[in-house]
């Protein structure tokens, strides 16, 4: 039992360190979408009579200080206003978090067929070859694999061990199958929290870029007195629009993308529980 607790704890570490680390990959992805606002949509290619901006200027103040008209679609979403690059952000974190939660649960679910492993195992089971299930383990690898190897592993030990009754084997069998759940549910569920914000956060944010678009609309609409500025008029409810769209966008994709992952790891969870209920199942009826 010594042993198995000192693994535990490697299992835990290693789950840990592993995946993308939050605090310094959001950072990151918010520099590359600074520049991407700054030097993709707002390159001089995107706008009109882009030669008053001189030779290879595409700051935010060259553009906006100018009456520089865009000419494309990047163009108009640079528009936006400063709101922008933070919805670009958020809309790459939400893209490189579901790529890593799909390599991560894809990994979870171990080699070959999940399903046909389950099978395999549980027929393995029926028969009382604690071996052969072992085996199978190790070649599917994955959560799935490591949790049903623990509660294996366990059952192998319990069925030699003479010094508790059926009663108390039971319940230890189950808690080593639980510790083993428990350790391997943060990996999958690791960042799921990210996405999760996103879903929320980024129309509050986009909301923030269309007030802000709003305002400067009507603040056109009532600087010009009796013939108000059609063009700041227009700017400030494209600027609006604009910050709406890319929100609505992130925000849905990103609650997708979450409710497809959550919907994977609950599938892992229900083939774990299927396997630990026939573990069980099988030391009741063996030992």
């Amino acid at each position: 039992m010594e042993m198995n607790v000192s693994k535990n704890d490697e299992q835990v570490v290693a789950r840990k360190a592993g995946g993308l680390n939050p605090a310094v990959i959001i950072p990151i992805l918010f520099i590359i979408g600074v520049c991407i606002y700054l030097f993709v949509l707002g390159s001089p290619g995107n706008f009109k009579d882009a030669d008053k901006l001189g030779s290879g200027s595409v700051a935010f103040s060259s553009i906006e200080g100018k009456d520089i008209h865009p000419e494309s679609f990047l163009g108009i979403i640079y528009k936006g206003g400063v709101i922008v690059p933070i919805l670009i952000t958020f809309m790459i974190t939400v893209i490189v978090f579901s790529f890593e939660r799909y390599f991560v649960l894809g990994k979870a679910a171990g080699k070959g067929n999940l399903d046909n492993f389950v099978v395999q195992v549980r027929s393995l089971l029926n028969q009382n070859k604690i071996d052969e299930a072992i085996e199978e383990c190790d070649r599917q690898q994955g959560s799935v694999g490591n949790v049903v190897k623990e509660g294996l592993t366990t059952y192998k030990a319990l069925s030699h061990d003479t010094t508790l009754n059926k009663e108390q084997k039971m319940v230890a069998l189950n808690k080593a199958i639980e510790e083993a759940t428990t350790l391997e549910m943060p990996m999958l569920e690791k960042n799921m929290m990210i996405l999760s914000t996103l879903g929320t956060v980024a129309t509050l944010v986009a909301l923030l870029g269309t007030v802000i678009g709003m305002i400067k609309a009507f603040f056109a609409l009532g600087s010009g007195g009796g013939t108000p500025d059609a063009a700041a008029l227009s700017t400030g409810i494209s600027e609006a629009l604009i910050n709406t769209a890319l929100g609505i966008g992130t925000s849905a994709i990103a609650i997708i993308l979450y409710n497809f992952f959550t919907s994977k790891i609950d599938g892992l969870t229900y083939k774990i529980d299927e396997i630990s209920m026939s573990i069980q199942q099988s030391f009741a009826e063996f030992n």
